[in-house]
């Protein structure tokens, strides 16, 4: 961990030098959602270089929040949450919370990060809730940057869970959401009801009737959306890593 600490004995000052280096809160938020391979917990932190989310892992490691585990297959680790680490949980959800109730964003153009929201929207859209069958979904945000402007998801026949395809997995697409990258993230935070947005035509919808008669059971919101309506702190919502 830092070198140079607060020099206090106190609790709260403790704590901040494990919690306030720079990426660690956004690290522990990742972990508490349920990633546990690099990669997948770098795609929840876009915008941090591979080799300082590494030091964040090993400087968690160190402060006994998270073990690493060897893969099976002999290379590489994931990364697990010690008892210390599961512990978080209420406090990471508390800040979030207090963040969505006194910090609410602007949506201004550097805090919107079409990969993020991706990451974030496949962990909590409802595959339970759509028709039946192999369901490809292509979302097209326009404004986004160039390489980031399309993002497929897909649900195989029988089964609840979303992957994230970072490019195009080559079957028959079902539906097309066609959104500004601010309207599509203003929608998973709550802003903005998603049969409002489709009603004024900032949200299109093309394909598959089923699919668009369903899409408002299925989408989704932020976990924190909920939680701020209920008061309530669950465990942030849990999935398998995007392919």
């Amino acid at each position: 961990m830092p070198s140079k600490g607060y020099g206090q004995f106190c609790p709260v000052s403790i704590a901040a030098e494990v919690l306030s280096e720079r990426w660690t809160l956004l690290v522990l938020r990742e972990l508490l959602a349920g990633s546990t391979r690099f990669n997948d917990l770098h795609r929840g932190v876009p915008l941090m270089s591979a080799s300082l989310l590494s030091q964040r892992l090993r400087d968690l490691e160190i402060a006994g929040l998270i073990e690493r585990q060897p893969l099976p297959t002999g290379k590489g680790y994931s990364y697990h949450l010690t008892e210390g680490g599961e512990a978080l949980e209420p406090i990471v959800v508390g800040i979030g919370l207090w963040g969505t109730k006194y910090m609410r964003t602007q949506y201004s153009s550097e805090n919107l990060d079409p990969s993020l929201l991706m990451w974030d929207m496949r962990r909590c859209i409802r595959g339970d809730l759509m028709p039946s069958g192999k369901v490809v979904i292509r979302f097209d945000l326009p404004d986004a940057p160039p390489p980031k402007r399309h993002y497929w998801m897909l649900k195989e026949d029988g089964e609840a869970d979303i992957d994230l395809c970072l490019f195009d997995p080559g079957f028959p697409v079902c539906l097309v959401i066609t959104s500004p990258l601010a309207t599509l993230t203003r929608v998973w935070m709550g802003d903005i009801e998603a049969k409002t947005a489709v009603r004024n035509h900032q949200i299109t919808l093309e394909g598959d009737p089923a699919m668009r008669m369903s899409f408002y059971d299925w989408i989704g919101l932020s976990p924190f959306v909920h939680l701020e309506a209920a008061g309530m702190t669950p465990a942030l919502a849990k999935s398998a890593p995007p392919r």
